[in-house]
């Protein structure tokens, strides 16, 4: 990956002033830097973000938790519930395009910032309010955090092995939903805003998101009424679309149509089981899923994933070993497409994995390191001739 600092800048003289903490802001605020906005991280002067304490493992004095989602940006300290900071916060507002801020509903931060009061004085800026629950509703108040998202809004159940117990998928789903729908209500409200003039104030939450992933699952329980439940590596819709036991290991193949099961039978010399009754259209196949399993389960028993995969893709069937994050940044394809790059740091080189959207063929570089905290508080803050701790 390119890491010098020229490159596409899509957000280049936008400035984002960064409130939030933890993990769905700050992965908002990052994507923004990525794309080339400004983006100024407010701390508080005692400890600043809670992730930088979210270790071991700890590069420094900062946890990787930190690290991974604070590039691009400038660290400033300030009290937010201090007089004199909350009039600074309000100046260095006057030419600030976005704000971004996941204050707990009805707290004394969420009041000082009303978006109400925020607007008449800065009609111009883009307030993004990330919550757990949304802005209405008996849960509205209520704190969350990844895990009680990931609970609230059904994917524990939906996630693990059928009647097995409840599971958190591996990935902060519930944080990183309503981090990507945040960017997308932000720049949405920056293109309405060429056209108008005005801001606007842009909320979502880690619940709402949770419901906006449902998509098939949702629609599955309002057509037929039927609780929708954990179903291992299944697909609700599809069969077979989940992961075998080969004799040293599990791989996954993804059958979308009756085209590629028919595929999949020549592969494994079992052609009449796409022209069965029982199996061959996909309606069949998700009907008498559990019989179609055991028979391809005895099959690929009898060998490794590697001759699975490599016959598998002979034949065009989709299908792929279930890999380690090691096996996957060693892998030629990752390094092809230059999705991890480095970053100067204070303690070397900090490996990074890079933004997913290239412009012309060319990706965002990374720019600059996770700030140390209030690494750039005299930089930003000399302007304001402010006396606010640094």
């Amino acid at each position: 990956m390119n890491t010098a600092t020229s490159g596409p800048a899509p957000l280049a003289g936008i400035k984002v002033i960064d409130l939030s903490k933890i993990l769905a802001g700050p992965y908002a605020t990052m994507s923004l830097a990525d794309l080339g906005a400004e983006v100024i991280k407010i701390e508080h002067p005692d400890g600043g973000d809670p992730t930088r304490g979210w270790g071991p493992p700890f590069v420094g004095d900062d946890a990787t938790y930190y690290l991974a989602v604070n590039r691009g940006k400038k660290s400033v300290t300030v009290d937010l519930k201090s007089e004199e900071g909350q009039r600074l916060i309000d100046r260095m507002l006057e030419d600030a395009d976005v704000v971004v801020e996941n204050f707990r509903p009805g707290s004394s931060l969420q009041q000082v910032f009303d978006y109400r009061d925020l607007s008449a004085r800065h009609p111009h800026l883009v307030v993004l309010h990330i919550s757990a629950f949304g802005e209405e509703g008996p849960l509205r108040d209520e704190p969350g955090y990844d895990m009680v998202a990931q609970a609230a809004g059904g994917l524990m159940s939906l996630t693990g092995e059928p009647g097995g117990a409840p599971m958190k998928s591996g990935y902060a789903m519930g944080d990183l939903g309503a981090g990507l729908f945040g960017i997308i209500g932000v720049l949405s409200a920056l293109v309405e805003r060429s056209r108008t003039g005005r801001g606007q104030y842009v909320t979502t939450s880690l619940f709402e998101c949770q419901l906006a992933m449902h998509v098939n699952w949702a629609t599955n329980y309002f057509a037929d009424g039927q609780r929708p439940q954990a179903m291992g590596s299944a697909h609700p819709n599809l069969a077979p679309y989940q992961a075998f036991p080969a004799s040293d290991g599990h791989f996954v193949i993804a059958v979308g149509n009756d085209k590629l099961f028919a595929a999949l039978c020549a592969a494994i010399r079992k052609p009449e089981l796409a022209d069965s009754d029982d199996f061959r259209r996909n309606r069949d196949r998700v009907q008498n899923r559990e019989r179609l399993a055991a028979v391809l389960s005895e099959v690929f028993a009898g060998d490794t994933v590697d001759h699975w995969v490599t016959l598998l893709k002979a034949h065009e069937v989709p299908v792929s070993p279930i890999r380690h994050l090691d096996e996957i940044y060693d892998d030629p394809h990752t390094e092809a497409i230059g999705m991890i790059g480095t970053v100067p740091h204070h303690t070397g080189a900090l490996r990074q994995i890079g933004f997913p959207v290239s412009y012309s063929g060319v990706r965002p570089p990374l720019r600059t390191a996770p700030p140390r905290h209030g690494e750039h508080t005299r930089e930003v803050l000399g302007e304001f001739d402010a006396a606010v701790v640094g």
